[in-house]
């Protein structure tokens, strides 16, 4: 039997791609890509940080999106795909606002959906009553936070390690000192699980960083290498460090759904560890050799009220500093690219397109000076 002119073709480009040592890897990464099989994906979300890394990597393996959200973010954003318009959240009652409306997903087909946008069990209920059994392949965006020991103390953890809990799966809200936070992406996760059973990749990232980070909490010393002097560099010089790239999470994302990859996942950097002097001497020779470091203790720190990840950026206390094992999430694909380089392109953001809202996280050049002083008096 004569194969088909479409089977011909796929045919050809399968033997070029065996075939060709001669061929450029990249070229032939791009060969393959044409011939992998499309997907239809539904996005939850996909308009802020994260969502549009995700939306971005797809669009350039040429799958096709659909994004839905309440079109209130980032309205204008990506004008080729097609958008609907809805409202995930239930109302509350110390929350007033529109009515949840799911009515847009009804009666429609995909083959994965990825959910950025799910805090509360209720709501990722919702959404799974009318997509289960019309889309393959869930991915959730949780969190480390899921984890009971995330920086509680200094307790490695994989996947398998004990998570945290609540009295009410249901509760409506994050709590005074977000003390649900993590039970609830748990319980989120189970929701998700049950309802695409086998077919339910379960992202946990821990911080997520790079340009158009909307908390600051990383941008901090980007913009702080930029400024150059004195700088205080908090905690033990050897202390682990551990983050993602928005944009290797989001190609990451989409290698999952291309893949079928199901279960828990922790999406944390990096394939050897990276110590805090590593990361700010990084960030000294790519942007401000005009930087010089004064170490102060986390003991000091925690004495001073500093906050880890919000005052301070990427510092925890090396005492609550767990590891978290990527090994699996390595083993599925995640792929990490320089810290140089996400240092650079966050400064150039914060340079260009950050704009000068204030600063949500990150301590304020008088207060950094106060402390500095007030540690060499110790000394």
């Amino acid at each position: 039997m004569r194969p088909t002119e479409t089977r011909r073709s796929f045919l050809g480009a399968a033997a070029a791609i065996a075939a060709a040592p001669l061929v450029p890897a990249v070229a032939r990464q791009r060969l393959a890509a044409t011939f992998r099989a499309k997907k239809k994906i539904l996005i939850l979300g996909g308009t802020q940080f994260l969502g549009p890394a995700i939306v971005r990597a797809a669009l350039a393996q040429g799958h096709e999106l659909t994004l839905f959200n309440r079109g209130k973010t980032n309205p204008g954003l990506f004008p080729e795909v097609e958008k609907l318009q809805g409202q995930r959240r239930r109302p509350r009652a110390d929350r007033p606002g529109p009515a949840q409306d799911l009515t847009a997903l009804q009666g429609r087909k995909w083959d994965a959906v990825v959910d950025t946008s799910a805090y509360f069990t209720g709501e990722v209920e919702d959404v799974c009553k009318i997509l289960a059994g019309n889309v393959g392949h869930y991915t959730f965006i949780s969190s480390l936070s899921v984890y009971k020991t995330l920086e509680v103390d200094a307790t490695p953890v994989d996947e398998q390690s004990p998570l945290a809990e609540c009295a009410d799966k249901y509760v409506q809200t994050m709590g005074k000192n977000f003390e649900f936070y993590g039970a609830l992406k748990r319980y989120c996760e189970e929701t998700a699980a049950a309802a695409f059973p086998g077919a339910a990749a379960l992202v946990r990232p821990g911080y997520i960083v790079g340009p158009e980070d909307p908390t600051d909490r990383f941008t901090y010393w980007p913009a702080r290498f930029l400024r150059g002097g004195e700088c205080l560099a908090p905690g033990d010089m050897d202390n682990d460090l551990q983050f993602i790239d928005v944009r290797d999470l989001g190609a990451w994302i989409v290698k999952l759904i291309e893949d079928s990859v199901s279960g828990p996942l922790n999406a944390v950097g990096f394939e050897n560890t990276i110590t805090t002097a590593e990361f700010l001497h990084t960030g000294k020779g790519t942007l401000n050799h005009g930087c010089n470091f004064t170490w102060v203790s986390d003991a000091f720190l925690e004495e001073n009220g500093v906050s880890s990840w919000q005052e301070m950026g990427c510092w925890t206390p090396k005492a609550k500093n767990g590891h978290s094992s990527n090994a699996r999430a390595i083993a599925t694909g995640l792929k990490f690219r320089p810290i140089a380089e996400t240092i650079r392109d966050t400064a150039a953001w914060v340079q260009s397109g950050r704009g000068d809202r204030e600063w949500g996280a990150g301590m304020k050049a008088e207060r950094e000076a106060e402390l500095l002083a007030k540690w060499q008096a110790k000394k």
